[in-house]
């Protein structure tokens, strides 16, 4: 298994759609970089929002998530209250192919700012715009900009095919069209 270069990724991109829109080469002017980089691909957080508030005094359940957590919010800055998180999705569409798996990071500009951003890993076969959880680790509010980068994606090629893809297990955040809360 490695790493998959830029010529790599490009070529998966082009061929079988596995970035949609696909930016070939890094975008700045002015906004938090994005676009196709040497080993990985530099995501862009949507303008659509869902804000953690804690109004109803509830307790964060992964098997049983009340909804009513949730403020949705749509702008081009998104303000995470302190200590607290947002989740979105991401402005691209991915489809995995069977033979690569990605490890999402959070970009250093955010993340010296004290703001992480958490993704799974996509797996082989996935695909969907990706959630994204962006955490406010600060005592203060934080700024999260729309339509440009928040995390990186890094994508690894296996020796061969898996034998059991996302897609075969039918996988519960298959083709998310928005951003999806948990579920069992």
């Amino acid at each position: 298994m490695g790493i998959l270069p830029d010529y790599k990724i490009r070529e998966y991109a082009k061929k079988q759609a596995m970035i949609e829109p696909f930016v070939d080469g890094q975008v700045r002017d002015g906004k938090i970089s994005y676009g196709l980089s040497s080993y990985g691909y530099d995501i862009r957080v949507a303008d659509e929002f869902k804000i953690f508030t804690n109004v109803h005094t509830t307790v964060v359940d992964p098997k049983n998530f009340d909804i009513r957590s949730m403020v949705d919010f749509k702008g081009e800055v998104c303000i995470i209250p302190p200590n607290s998180f947002a989740l979105a999705r991401t402005v691209e569409y991915f489809h995995i192919p069977r033979g690569v798996l990605t490890i999402c990071v959070g970009k250093s500009t955010y993340a010296r700012c004290g703001i992480i951003v958490n993704v799974t890993p996509f797996e082989p076969e996935w695909e969907g715009f990706a959630t994204l959880e962006i955490s406010n680790t600060t005592p203060l509010p934080a700024k999260i900009y729309s339509n440009e980068g928040i995390a990186q994606v890094l994508f690894l090629e296996g020796d061969g095919v898996c034998e059991i893809s996302y897609s075969d297990k039918k996988g519960k955040y298959q083709a998310q069209q928005s951003i999806v809360l948990p579920k069992l």
